[in-house]
């Protein structure tokens, strides 16, 4: 059976990826703080296997704990023989210069970011290796992890690192010889939950401030679902190189 696991499932671009996944037949195993009641409804509309785990992704010891547990309802009770997982959630605060900074939203960004990331890619690759199951990763980057943008540096580092992972861990891979993939997907920008965030920050803390504000009054902003559907098509495609950071506009324009 094929699963996938969507991390930030309940809104956005998380939401459209699981609502696209339950419509080509494939199980889903939704990861967020709250639950999205409307997946669940289509799933069961739909027939379509799907469980929901809530986890805070900013707290080390819940990732360890609610990912054993979906690993062990995956490998164990369901015998998976192919995963895609979307690490998919993320954070954009905060928002400010070096200097102005708090510590407690330096440290989430980046938990979530880019340690949960890689504690999960980890803890799946390894149980793969027992069980003979596909992995393939799909991590959810941005166009800020290639571009310094002022006011984002903990975000810009925090995506930068994960392209970096991703990179990294696709080499080991293909020198193990695995069927496994891992790639990242930076969607562009989207109108999310993110970017509301994003244009209520203000002029001194993000100088870009204006752009995206104009962004959203031009009606520039991809729809989620355009994005999920695109990104969708690609992996199940099974064209993706692994290692390779792709970007919206390369799918779109295919």
């Amino acid at each position: 059976m094929k699963f996938a696991i969507i991390t930030g499932a309940s809104k956005g671009l998380g939401e459209a990826i699981a609502k696209r996944l339950i419509h080509e037949q494939i199980a889903v195993v939704s990861v967020s703080r709250t639950e999205n009641q409307e997946i669940r409804n289509l799933a069961n509309q739909k027939g379509i296997l799907y469980k929901h785990f809530s986890c805070n992704l900013s707290l080390e010891i819940e990732i360890q704990e609610v990912f054993m547990e979906i690993a062990h309802y995956i490998f164990q009770k369901n015998a998976a023989t192919e995963i895609l997982l979307f690490n998919n959630a993320g954070v954009i605060e905060p928002i400010h210069k070096v200097g102005n900074l708090d510590q407690t939203p330096i440290v989430r960004n980046i938990q979530v970011n880019l340690i949960a990331p890689i504690i999960i890619t980890n803890l799946f690759l390894s149980k793969a290796q027992l069980t003979n199951t596909k992995i393939t990763v799909i991590n959810v980057t941005s166009g800020a992890a290639t571009r310094s943008i002022e006011g984002w540096s903990v975000y810009c580092s925090s995506k930068a690192g994960l392209n970096m992972f991703t990179q990294t861990a696709a080499i080991e891979q293909a020198a193990m010889n695995t069927n496994n993939k891992i790639i990242a997907f930076s969607p562009g920008v989207m109108d999310t939950g993110m970017q509301e965030t994003i244009r209520s920050s203000s002029d001194e803390a993000f100088k870009e401030l204006d752009k995206f504000k104009e962004y959203k009054e031009k009606k520039q902003l991809l729809g989620a679902d355009i994005v999920a559907n695109a990104l969708v098509d690609f992996v199940l495609s099974g064209e993706a190189e692994s290692g390779k950071v792709y970007h919206i506009r390369e799918l779109l324009s295919e």
